[in-house]
């Protein structure tokens, strides 16, 4: 791994301004964000990102390339939650099990937002359909993750919700709305019409991102603690099991792209764990399954761990290994 690329990520502004957050909580600050900008700033990123890749999506059409990412993603949003739920139900229960894998098997969209501009650093880009794939992999490992669920729950122990509007939500839930729907603005918008907002979709982007990533890291220290009482076979599985999928996608991509950031991005979508979309999807469909667990471990642990080390380690294994 090259060092000047580690050095780089760390020494980024937008994770420096996390890192601020966390020391921010640690020292009981009464430093606050409103609830209501931080919803605004994080409706924001997501309008952005998507209506960027829409208008990225509409110089290029459909193409092979295209078809096999999409398919791919929806692969690694269903294989992941898979296999992780049968490593967890034995330590968990079964709805925290499903509830766990289903957060790892779907995505982030701030760590995609921060693999973007990582990648930007390094003066890469990426497909605009890869914000489709994105989009893609959220509804997938949901499904997996509630199906899953309610073939090894006990009669007792029930669940919330029915499948059919479970999948409806994954789908209405308003972060995948709104990236979804921005996406497809992006993709029918006139090119020239869409340059009157380029200020707003992107000169200002990084300045949100760093306020959204404060937000993020005190968010991250108040629910550590919590989260701290399951022990260590969490927290090494929060770090590992996604090092493990990123790596592998990092390698498995090469078969549908050779482009180097593409393979970034679904090294990184396979590696990052959703803490919005996801708890809010499992709120209804396993109740009894503590949030204190699956948030904390993809918030606390997962999130913080892509950015600073995982990111230059996937680059890395792009780099290295090419078919």
């Amino acid at each position: 791994m090259d060092i000047g690329i580690l050095i780089s990520s760390l020494t980024n502004p937008t994770l420096l301004f996390f890192v601020l957050g966390i020391i921010a909580t640690i020292v009981k600050s009464d430093l606050e964000i409103p609830s209501t900008t931080v919803k605004f700033i994080s409706l924001y990123l997501l309008f952005a990102i998507g209506f960027k890749g829409g208008q990225e999506l509409s110089h290029g059409g459909l193409t092979a390339e295209i078809v096999y990412s999409l398919i791919l993603g929806i692969a690694i949003a269903s294989l992941i939650p898979l296999y992780t739920f049968f490593i967890l139900k034995r330590r968990m229960t079964i709805g925290e099990a499903a509830a766990v894998a289903a957060a790892y098997g779907s995505v982030s969209a701030v760590t995609f937002v921060a693999a973007s501009t990582f990648l930007e650093a390094q003066n890469l880009t990426f497909g605009g359909h890869m914000v489709a794939v994105m989009a893609l992999m959220e509804s997938p490992a949901i499904i997996v993750g509630v199906t899953l669920m309610k073939r090894y729950e006990s009669p007792e122990e029930g669940g919330g919700g029915s499948l059919g509007h479970i999948i409806r939500h994954s789908f209405t839930n308003g972060s995948v709305l709104i990236l979804l729907g921005s996406l497809l603005i992006g993709i029918i918008a006139d090119a020239k019409q869409a340059e009157g907002i380029r200020p707003f979709t992107t000169d200002i982007f990084k300045g949100f991102l760093a306020i959204f990533l404060l937000e993020m890291g005190m968010v991250t220290a108040r629910r550590f603690r919590a989260f701290m009482k399951y022990g260590w076979f969490v927290t090494l599985f929060a770090i590992f099991v996604p090092l493990v999928n990123g790596a592998a996608v990092a390698v498995i991509s090469g078969l549908v792209t050779v482009d180097v950031g593409n393979r970034f991005m679904f090294a990184v979508l396979a590696a990052s764990a959703s803490y919005i979309a996801v708890p809010a999807a499992m709120r209804l469909a396993a109740p009894k399954a503590d949030p204190g667990l699956y948030i904390p471990m993809a918030l606390g642990v997962t999130f913080p761990f892509n950015i600073t080390f995982g990111m230059p380690i996937y680059l890395a294994i792009v780099r290295a290994v090419s078919f």
